[in-house]
């Protein structure tokens, strides 16, 4: 194995989960899309990984690469014609603790799908756990407008939720 494929297994293996989880929530929970276009992320993080320039954490360039990944997928889709809304229904489940909680999945994941391009970037990686200065530095904006925006933003998500 050379130390290209070494280092890009060690990148793969911190960053898909956290990869994997962004693209479920730009695609609204559906994991085949979700899986593909963490796909998609990861070639492009290894055919650009020898030209990586230390500028930012590799994990931030990362998220970088994952978002601008899912809004051109998001882009794509809005330019097809758009059939009639599919919304699938939960699968029967024995447990209603868990039928109940894959409802409120589906629902804030709803939610967060009515928001801009912008403000969803946000919400998701802040859903992350990523810390609000990484934010600002992957969005290209201030701390202090990240801070209020996840503000804001939270509040309409709790309003949609509570709907």
């Amino acid at each position: 194995m050379t130390s290209l494929e070494h280092k890009f297994e060690t990148v793969y293996n911190a960053n898909y989960s956290k990869v994997i989880r962004l693209c479920l929530g730009y695609t609204n929970g559906d994991s085949m899309l979700a899986k593909d276009l963490t796909q998609d992320v990861f070639i492009k993080v290894w055919e650009h990984l020898e030209s990586f320039r230390n500028q930012s954490s590799i994990s931030t360039w990362i998220y970088r690469i994952t978002v601008n990944t899912c809004l051109l997928e998001l882009r794509k889709k809005k330019k097809m014609v758009r059939l009639s809304s599919q919304r699938n229904e939960p699968e029967q489940s024995n447990d209603d603790f868990l039928k109940d909680n894959e409802t409120k999945l589906k629902q804030l994941y709803t939610c967060i799908s009515r928001l801009n391009s912008e403000n969803r970037s946000i919400i998701l990686l802040e859903l992350e756990g990523l810390p609000q200065k990484e934010i600002a530095e992957i969005m290209g904006l201030s701390h202090e407008t990240i801070r209020v925006r996840i503000h804001r933003i939270k509040n309409e998500l709790t309003k949609c939720v509570k709907k």
